[in-house]
């Protein structure tokens, strides 16, 4: 149960120094950069296990989850931005 609770708090301040780090505003909620802080944390200790960093049962440190959580960011924000309306020229004849 701790393991549980410690990896949310992880994942909050993982996601925090992530979304400070990130130039821009986002528009997250608690919960929104918990996930990412713990996606973030994830995917580093993947990638760093992919490489040949970390043993099989070995996960990302601090600096390495936090860079992980910047590049979940990056990526949600490149998805999610709105883009401006195009004009369209509705009237015109062709």
């Amino acid at each position: 149960m701790f393991h549980l609770i410690g990896f949310i708090i992880f994942g909050a301040i993982v996601g925090l120094l992530a979304r400070a780090i990130m130039p821009g505003r986002d528009q997250m909620g608690v919960v929104s950069t918990i996930i990412l802080g713990i996606i973030g944390s994830l995917a580093a200790g993947w990638l760093g296990r992919a490489a040949g960093w970390y043993g099989p049962q070995d996960g990302a440190g601090f600096v390495v989850s936090t860079l992980g959580a910047v590049l979940v960011l990056f990526i949600y924000n490149r998805f999610t931005r709105r883009r401006p309306p195009r004009d369209r020229d509705i009237g015109r004849a062709a």
